[in-house]
């Protein structure tokens, strides 16, 4: 292999890890977003279960809790 070939591979792979370096990036920061847009969504559904508890209990709704 020549030095011009050598001096292309070793390019070509910097450029590659340059590349991967910043989708693995991406792919993290995203995955977080994810993540944390998911906690809020649990969140949101936690209060919502309790507020449609609340608002039965008030229309003399609820259910009688059963002994296990």
């Amino acid at each position: 292999m020549s030095k011009t070939e050598c001096r292309a591979a070793n390019d070509m792979t910097e450029a590659m890890e340059t590349t991967m370096q910043r989708l693995q990036g991406r792919f993290q920061t995203m995955s977080e977003q994810l993540e944390s847009k998911i906690d809020q969504m649990g969140t949101r559904i936690d209060d919502l279960e309790k507020n449609v508890a609340e608002l039965m209990t008030q229309a003399g709704m609820e259910e009688q809790p059963t002994s296990k």
